[in-house]
């Protein structure tokens, strides 16, 4: 991932080599109502072990409908979710004094543009939201995509 893109999973639109995933698509984006969608985004979160879920501190969840490219970015950017903020690996003694919650933002467009089912929905949700969740306990792309969850 180039260095100018915020954490996160990208997509090159019409990448030769994206496995299906991305540009060069071939079917509508998969039909789900935006209460459908948020009921993914419930049920993956639900699948975070309680203990674990008690380890995350400070860190809000958002659903939005597409990622806006920030000035300096490829404009063709495309972000199955965003992870904002500071990994618990990296607050000091200072940090609740007033910090703001982190923020983990699903985008539903581009994930409902790389399915064709519901379940392929379900599936790319849960991957998602363990992406970003990782980000928050410090975890980065390079190692999420040696386990598997890139």
């Amino acid at each position: 991932m180039p260095a100018s893109l915020p954490p996160g999973l990208p997509i090159i639109p019409d990448s030769p080599d994206d496995g299906g995933k991305g540009g060069g698509r071939d079917h509508a984006p998969f039909p789900m109502s935006e209460t459908d969608f948020e009921a993914a985004v419930s049920d993956a979160l639900d699948r975070i072990p309680p203990d674990l879920a008690k380890t995350m501190n400070n860190v809000a969840i958002f659903i939005e409908d597409d990622y806006t490219p920030q000035p300096g970015e490829d404009p063709d950017t495309v972000l199955l979710g965003l992870y904002e903020g500071v990994p618990l690996t990296e607050r000091d003694s200072w940090w609740d004094a007033g910090s703001l919650p982190d923020r983990i933002t699903i985008y539903r467009q581009p994930i409902l543009e790389i399915c064709e089912t519901r379940e392929d929905v379900i599936d790319e949700v849960t991957v998602t939201v363990v992406h970003e969740i990782a980000h928050h306990f410090g975890i980065s792309d390079d190692r999420l995509h040696e386990l598997g969850w890139g």
